[in-house]
């Protein structure tokens, strides 16, 4: 691995860049993004994302489909429902901050912007 000039870090592995740019690939949408995001606020199941993300239940099972694949979200069984939620607590902070950031830059007041020293970064 190679220092570069940038203070001092190593670049990470090959595989490490891949599976970050597939992360951030999956999240490219809008859609899977709001669903993200909504997951992040709560568990919830695909009629209410659906609801909440305006989507229709066969689109939206497909994102969770394709995030849950990637590791991005999971489900558990509750009765005849299937819940999902976010699988990775670090992609709920990166989520977090670069929407608030966006968010913040726009002039909309919600969602409350997130610093990276309050994430303790």
């Amino acid at each position: 691995m190679s220092t570069g000039s940038g203070g001092g870090f190593q670049d990470p592995p090959a595989e490490v860049l891949a599976e970050a740019a597939a992360a951030f690939g999956l999240l490219a949408t809008p859609a899977r993004l709001h669903i993200v995001w909504a997951l992040a606020q709560g568990e919830s199941d695909v009629t209410g994302l659906a609801e909440r993300v305006g989507g229709t239940l066969p689109s939206v099972s497909q994102h969770l489909t394709k995030l849950k694949l990637a590791g991005l979200v999971r489900s558990r069984r509750e009765g005849r429902r299937q819940v999902y939620l976010v699988d990775d607590p670090d992609v709920v902070t990166v989520v977090r901050l670069m929407v608030g950031q966006l968010a913040a830059r726009a002039g909309h007041p919600c969602p409350a912007p997130v610093r990276l020293r309050e994430l303790g970064a």
